[in-house]
């Protein structure tokens, strides 16, 4: 297996991009994505695409995006994990790199959500876990799902309802000086209990917002690093995956999703890195218990230590690993098929030490990054580990 870096990375600015329609959107990220390079559309033989895409008008968005980028005659996919396909896009197009089959490949990660309105997204998020069952017979949508983790999460550890609300103040902290992303603004510890209510314990501040976006990288073998004298390449050091059952009542517990400590493991065993290793990480903070299981899922603390290291301010810059300080999908925005590739492209600035503004930037000690990327309640799980 040949190793595989990171070589150009691109961001739109995430929010409610009507403005633009799909191809237009994903162009953003992939015109910097190229620059950024030092590589042109001709230079690329393979495309992987991650998105959803059931609140659009393009059926088949990879080869409509392929055209619009001028990307035609380039092997096309396109991947879907849920809220995961992001980084099931990077794990696919690396896989054609260090197979051999390919020496550059470009990713792109796009979703347009706010086509629609938003009842019919929560409708349709809410379809994407055990339909028959938990959807159609009882109305469970994913605020719902997380509600259930949060309310087992409380009970077993004493966590409390301030203690989320500490995840999105410290989100919304960051977001609000990243010019990319959605809700540029600091919310209090006040303003997030007494947001109105979703799915209790879970209040509107609690929850991701629904986000259009994309986000690009270009992917290169490390024949082709040399070729092009790439200074600062970010490599792929390790990778992980696992999955969870569909359906919730068949799952063994509420405290923690499985899936995240395996494909977590995974990718520290290939990194050949233990979790202490890693200065700075983006984790899947879709709902704020999210990332409070992450910190524990991923072995950042042990079970039930999560509400300790958000109450100390551990996981901000300064503390012991600085977390989603890009703002998060939080803050930042959660336009679920870009959303492994905008961390990506976050992970990447931060091994470059170009994380703008400055005061975003994470201390670097090893030069070790991590992400890691949920679909739907742990139906799919890719976690990345990024070295400089």
């Amino acid at each position: 297996m040949r190793r595989v870096a990171v070589i150009g990375v691109g961001h739109s600015k995430f929010g409610d991009r009507r403005d633009v329609n799909l191809k237009e959107l994903a162009f953003e990220s992939v015109k910097q994505a190229l620059n950024d390079a030092g590589v042109t559309n001709r230079d690329i033989p393979y495309v992987s695409v991650g998105t959803v895409g059931v609140w659009y008008e393009e059926p088949f968005p990879a080869a409509a995006i392929a055209e619009y980028c001028g990307l035609s005659g380039a092997g096309l996919v396109r991947v879907e994990a849920a809220c995961a396909s992001g980084s099931a896009a990077v794990y696919n197009a690396y896989s054609a790199i260090a197979s051999g089959l390919a020496d550059t490949a470009l990713v792109i990660g796009v979703e347009k959500m706010r086509q629609v309105d938003s009842l019919t997204v929560v409708e349709l998020l809410g379809r994407a876990g055990s339909y028959l069952w938990e959807f159609e017979n009882f109305g469970l949508t994913f605020p719902a799902y997380y509600a259930l983790y949060a309310t087992a999460y409380m009970e077993k550890y004493g966590a409390t309802e301030e203690d989320l609300a500490l995840v999105a103040v410290k989100n919304h902290k960051y977001g609000a000086v990243n010019p990319l992303a959605h809700l540029q603004k600091e919310i209090s510890l006040e303003d997030a209990l007494s947001s109105y209510v979703v799915a209790w314990p879970l209040k509107l501040y609690d929850c991701s917002p629904i986000t259009d976006g994309s986000a690009a990288v270009v992917l290169a073998s490390e024949e082709k690093v040399r070729e092009l004298r790439i200074e600062t390449p970010v490599w792929i050091a390790g990778l992980g995956y696992s999955s969870e059952r569909s359906t919730l009542s068949y799952r063994d517990g509420f405290i923690g999703i499985d899936a995240s400590v395996k494909a977590s493991r995974m990718a520290y065993k290939m990194a050949g890195i233990t979790p202490d290793a890693i200065d700075v990480a983006s984790v899947h903070d879709c709902f704020t218990i999210a990332e409070l299981m992450a910190y524990e899922d991923l072995g950042f603390c042990k079970r039930g230590e999560g509400i300790k290291m958000i109450r100390e301010g551990q996981t901000e810059i300064g503390g012991k690993i600085p977390v989603n300080v890009d703002g998060g999908l939080k803050s930042k925005g959660h336009p679920i098929g870009a959303t492994g590739v905008s961390m990506i492209v976050e992970q990447t600035k931060q091994l470059r030490e170009e994380a703008q503004p400055s005061i975003r930037q994470a201390p670097l000690k090893n030069y070790v990054a991590l992400t890691h990327n949920v679909g739907g309640t742990g139906h799919y799980c890719y976690v990345t580990v990024l070295r400089r």
